[in-house]
C-alpha cells in the first residue's frame, strides 16, 4: 500500500480509496478475531480458574468497559486533533493483552490482559471509522458495511480458531494469535500514512455533510440520539446473551460436546457478518431509518420461539436473527452523523463504545441471572429485547428531509 499524493487523479484516489477500505476492513477483521478469542475460550478458563458464570460475566465486563469508555473520550480529541498512527499503537496495547492472557497465572491476571485487549480495541474504532468516512467517496453506508464487515468476520473466525487451536492446545497456545496484532499493526500503520497525506478529506467530508443536511432542531436530535441509545440497549445486550452464553445453552440443553457448540457459535457469527454488509448499501439506497425499522423488530418472532426450539431449528433461528440484528449498525452509525455533522469521530467513539459497554454489561447481568435461575430463562427473558425497536417510530427521517 503506498503512499498517495494529492497529485493523482480522482479516479485514481477512488481506487486507493476502495483499497485502504479492504486493508482497514482487514484490520478489523484481524482486531476484533483477537478479541473474539477471549469469550471463545470461556470454557477453557471456567475450568482452569474454578470459575462461576459471575465471574466469567466480570470478565466481559472487564473487556468491554475498558473498550468502551475510552471510545467517546478518544474520538472527541481526535475531532479537534488527529492522531493518524493510534491505531498502530492501540493494536501495541492488543499484542500485550494477548501476551499476558497466555501465561496468566490468577484470575485478577487475566482481567488485567482483557483489559489491555479492551483499551486497544478503544483506540482502533473511533479513529478507523473515521479513515473509512474519509475513503468513502461518499457513500457512507456502503463504507461503513465494509469496514463492519470485516470486525464481524473477526468475530465468527475466533471462536472456530478457539475449538481448533486453543482447546485442543491449551491456554498457552493463545499465545500464537499475537502475530496477527503484528501484522494489523504493520497495515496500520501504512495506513496511518495515507490518513496523514489526506487529513483534508476529513474536513471536506464535515463540510459537505453540514452542507448537505438539513438538521432537525437539538430537541428533536437529543431525542433521536436517545432512542438510538435504546435501540443499540436492545441489540447488544440480546448479542450479548449469545455470543457469552450460547456455547452454555446449547450443551445445557442439548448435551453437545463443547467442539460442536463452538462450530454452532461460528455459524451464528458468520450470519452476523452476512447481515452487516448488507444493512450499510441498503441504507444508502432506501434510507437508514427504514433499515433500522426491520433490523431491530423484524427478529422478535424468531427471539421468541428461540427458547422452545430443537437444535436444528436453533440453529436456524439465531442465523435468521443474527442477519437481521448485524444490519442495523452501520446504519445507526451513519444515521447518527448525520444528525450531528463535524462530529465523526465523537459520534463514532460514543456508538461503539455503547456497543462494547452495553455488551459487557449486558453479559455481566446476564451472567448472574443464569447463575440464580439458568441459562434457559436468561435467553426466556432476552427474546422480548427486539420489541424496544418500536421506538424508531420517534426517529426523524434526515434522508427524507434532504429530499
Amino acid at each position: 500500500m503506498s503512499s498517495i499524493t494529492a497529485a493523482e487523479s480522482p479516479k485514481t484516489q477512488e481506487t486507493v480509496a476502495f483499497r485502504i477500505l479492504a486493508a482497514l476492513s482487514f484490520c478489523h477483521l484481524l482486531n476484533d478475531m483477537l478479541q473474539s478469542v477471549i469469550p471463545a475460550v470461556y470454557p477453557i478458563l471456567k475450568t482452569s480458574y474454578r470459575l462461576d458464570f459471575g465471574q466469567i460475566g466480570l470478565i466481559t465486563l472487564t473487556s468491554q468497559m475498558t473498550a468502551s469508555l475510552l471510545q467517546p473520550v478518544v474520538g472527541l480529541y481526535t475531532d479537534h486533533k488527529p492522531l493518524p498512527y493510534s491505531l498502530a499503537t492501540g493494536m501495541g496495547f492488543t499484542l500485550m493483552g494477548l501476551l499476558l492472557l497466555s501465561v496468566a497465572p490468577t484470575f485478577p491476571m487475566v482481567l488485567l490482559a482483557v483489559a489491555c485487549v479492551g483499551i486497544g480495541s478503544s483506540v482502533f474504532h473511533p479513529e478507523s471509522s473515521r479513515v473509512a468516512r474519509m475513503a468513502s467517496g461518499g457513500q457512507h453506508g456502503l463504507a461503513q458495511s465494509l469496514f463492519q464487515v470485516g470486525g464481524n468476520a473477526g468475530s465468527a473466525l475466533g471462536p472456530l480458531l478457539a475449538a481448533f487451536i486453543v482447546l485442543p492446545m491449551g491456554q498457552p497456545s493463545i499465545a500464537w494469535f499475537s502475530v496477527g496484532a503484528l501484522v494489523a499493526m504493520v497495515l496500520l500503520a501504512r495506513i496511518g500514512n495515507w490518513y496523514k497525506a489526506h487529513r483534508t478529506l476529513t474536513k471536506k467530508s464535515q463540510t459537505q455533510s453540514m452542507d448537505a443536511a438539513v438538521r432537525p432542531s437539538s430537541k428533536k436530535v437529543a431525542m433521536a440520539i436517545t432512542v438510538l441509545i435504546a435501540l443499540i440497549f436492545s441489540k447488544f445486550f440480546y448479542l450479548a446473551s449469545i455470543s457469552s452464553y450460547y456455547t452454555f445453552f446449547l450443551i445445557s440443553k442439548f448435551h453437545i460436546p463443547v467442539k460442536s457448540a463452538q462450530l454452532y457459535l461460528f455459524v451464528f457469527l458468520g450470519a452476523v457478518a452476512a447481515g452487516t454488509i448488507i444493512g450499510g448499501p441498503i441504507g444508502d439506497r432506501i434510507g437508514r431509518k427504514r433499515v433500522i425499522w426491520w433490523s431491530i423488530l423484524g427478529p422478535l418472532p424468531f427471539t421468541l420461539m428461540l427458547p422452545y426450539a430443537s437444535l436444528l431449528w436453533t440453529c436456524l433461528i439465531t442465523v435468521v436473527v443474527g442477519l437481521f440484528l448485524a444490519s442495523a449498525f452501520p446504519a445507526i452509525i451513519v444515521y447518527a452523523q448525520e444528525l450531528v455533522p463535524g462530529k465523526v469521530g465523537t459520534i463514532s467513539g460514543l456508538f461503539f463504545g455503547l456497543a462494547f459497554g452495553l455488551g459487557g454489561i449486558g453479559a455481566a447481568v446476564l451472567g448472574k441471572l443464569a447463575d440464580s435461575t439458568s441459562i434457559e430463562f436468561v435467553y426466556r427473558v432476552c427474546s422480548f429485547l427486539p420489541a424496544i425497536g418500536l421506538l424508531t417510530a420517534f426517529l426523524p427521517d434526515v434522508q427524507r428531509r434532504r429530499a
